[in-house]
């Protein structure tokens, strides 16, 4: 080999390896990344596993979402609290398009509406408007919890914690879980915050969605929620589970279920946690930033992918699945 053809082919090879390490080194989609050190801990110091079912709840005044996770007990346990960086328009439910409200009720969430190209960093649909919503004629679409800490209805976070609770998502998916409940509440639902807005329009409609917040703190699992003579019936099974439900129409006859509360021990540790929590607060003013009216780029759905196959469900998801299948029986 002459010297020419020595030094063309040393330089092939450094162009070569220059271009390998280059794609080495590319960053991994947000959507792809494992959760962090300091999350895997934390799951780890509470007994939890990243596959569990997850549960979320919104506090609209607080500023709050909550992630709990499923355990071995079929229960939820408080995993995280994460501030909401921005929501829009005032306490009280959505009613229209355009009108710049983040939705107040029971949502449910699929992977369908997950979306890892959202314009706002990351982003899940809240599945607004449901039922209910359509049975008040409410319109608007595209209501999500994403990252970039805009909203003009939606609820935003900062791009690392959304990218946190986007990973738990993703991770439950993986686990089993087929959707994940997410409930929307204007402020905690306790009875000071009650009597402290009964004056407000929206007494009533907060009164149903209550009784949601109620029995998830007595018991640590998501009551069955139906929609019929457009109202919301919370924990409740139909007598005939093949009647059809009209969210419009009368409700069909059905039966109060019974409420098995968690055990004393693990009500009063919940207890100390919320007062931690409340003694740890600082009241924060509220972030109104403008932005597009809606997460428009929900993309196509059969597209996402979550970084490989499903692993065989964990048992807390079997647990919290045998329940479900359970309470509605």
């Amino acid at each position: 080999m002459d010297l020419d053809m020595m030094k063309k082919t040393a330089v092939s090879l450094v162009a070569l390896a220059t271009a390998l390490l280059a794609g080495c080194s590319q960053p991994v989609p947000p959507h792809l990344k494992p959760l962090s050190p300091q999350a895997q801990a934390l799951l780890k110091e509470k007994g939890m596993r990243e596959d569990s079912p997850i549960f979320v709840r919104i506090f609209k005044e607080e500023s709050e979402l909550e992630v709990w996770k499923a355990k071995d007990d079929g229960r939820f346990h408080h995993f995280k609290t994460y501030p909401i960086c921005s929501w829009s328009g005032k306490l009280g439910p959505k009613l229209k398009q355009g009108d710049k409200q983040a939705p107040e009720g029971f949502y449910r969430v699929s992977s369908r509406q997950m979306n890892p190209n959202s314009q706002f960093y990351l982003s899940f649909n809240l599945g607004y408007p449901n039922a209910y919503d359509k049975a008040h004629r409410r319109t608007g679409a595209h209501l999500m919890v994403h990252g970039d800490c805009k909203s003009a209805g939606c609820y935003a976070m900062t791009d690392a914690l959304m990218e946190e609770i986007y990973i738990l998502a993703r991770e439950a998916f993986q686990g089993g879980q087929e959707a994940f409940d997410v409930h929307a509440y204007p402020f905690r639902m306790t009875d000071a915050n009650m009597k402290r807005h009964r004056f407000n329009r929206w007494k009533s409609f907060w009164k149903t969605i209550k009784q949601g917040h109620d029995h998830f703190e007595k018991t640590h699992q998501p009551p069955p929620v139906a929609v019929c003579r457009k109202n919301y019936l919370v924990n409740v099974a139909f007598k005939n589970p093949r009647s059809r439900i009209d969210p419009r129409g009368a409700c069909p006859a059905y039966e109060r279920l019974p409420v098995e509360t968690l055990p004393q021990d693990v009500l009063i540790r919940e207890a100390m946690r919320q007062s931690m929590q409340k003694a740890a607060a600082k009241p924060t003013k509220q972030i109104r930033v403008a932005s597009p009216p809606s997460d428009g780029d929900f993309g196509d759905d059969s597209s996402f992918t979550f970084g490989g196959p499903p692993r065989d469900p964990s048992v807390a998801g079997f647990a919290f699945r045998l329940n479900s299948i359970l309470g509605r029986n």
